[in-house]
């Protein structure tokens, strides 16, 4: 039987398989920009994770030698204020390290700077230990320097009567000599009294607190009316009983306590006293 030609398809029906073949879609595409979404975020977190795990011993030995030189002074102060090691320059320097913002002041209280024209006592304290010989070697004055000043101390029972505050004039050439240094002096200068721990209630004195000020004043009208010492300059302070330099439990130390200091303070001791006006602007006060 001879062999048949398979007979040709009509055109339509090729046309109705290629239109069921490219109606057909694919939903996994979105598979592919994920997964390119996900590489990128991937090597996003390695280049961050990389660029924090510096050298951290490098590090750590850059920054100690930085600070060793900060602290040697081998820096020169420009570079010092860059790298923010120096001293006194706050809010300067390591500006990075200072957090979001950059750099950042910080204000720092100190306390009122002491009057510039203080000067040091220890060449006073040998002037008067030269003048004040004698009286200081017969235990009426003694002379002593502290942290705050150099102190005079003036002994009750050579200055002032028992229970009273009139300064013995026998004892003006004495004072004289205590002035006159201080008015070599710019310091200012505190006067305060002392007494020892027996009660005294008078007439004019009901307690220790009204006789230790009481002298101090006398002190002051007499340095400043007679010796010409400057009042601005000076202070008064009442103790009573409750700074003592000796026990109150036998008279030799009752004799010490009782007393009244002359107190020239220094830079340090001037730091605690209010700040005086200069006298121009006093004299427009008082206009």
């Amino acid at each position: 039987m001879p062999l048949r030609r398979p007979e040709p398809q009509a055109s339509g029906d090729t046309d109705m398989r290629k239109m069921r073949h490219s109606s057909h879609q694919n939903h996994d595409r979105w598979l592919v920009s994920y997964a390119d979404f996900v590489t990128l975020l991937f090597a996003l977190f390695v280049v961050m994770f990389a660029a924090t795990q510096a050298d951290k011993s490098r590090a750590k030995a850059v920054s100690e030698s930085v600070q060793k030189a900060l602290s040697s002074g081998s820096i020169p102060p420009k570079l010092a204020a860059i790298l923010g090691g120096a001293p006194n320059d706050a809010g300067r320097g390591n500006a990075m390290m200072r957090g979001p913002g950059g750099e950042k002041t910080v204000k720092r209280e100190s306390p009122p700077a002491p009057p510039s024209q203080a000067v040091d006592l220890a060449a006073s304290m040998k002037i008067l230990s030269s003048q004040l010989s004698r009286e200081i070697g017969i235990h009426t004055v003694e002379l002593r320097l502290e942290q705050r000043g150099l102190i005079i101390g003036l002994k009750q029972a050579a200055f002032f009567p028992s229970g009273g505050d009139t300064i013995d004039p026998a004892v003006y050439p004495t004072i004289s000599k205590v002035a006159a240094v201080l008015n070599q002096l710019p310091n200012a200068l505190r006067l305060e009294g002392h007494t020892d721990s027996i009660p005294i209630n008078t007439s004019r004195f009901q307690n220790n607190w009204q006789l230790s000020a009481a002298r101090s004043i006398a002190m002051l009208h007499l340095l400043n009316e007679h010796f010409g010492v400057e009042r601005e300059r000076m202070a008064i302070v009442g103790y009573a009983d409750t700074v003592a330099m000796d026990s109150n439990d036998t008279p030799e130390g009752r004799g010490k306590n009782r007393r009244v200091d002359i107190v020239i303070l220094n830079q340090y001791g001037m730091r605690s006293e209010p700040r005086q006006l200069p006298l121009s602007s006093k004299a427009n006060e008082k206009n």
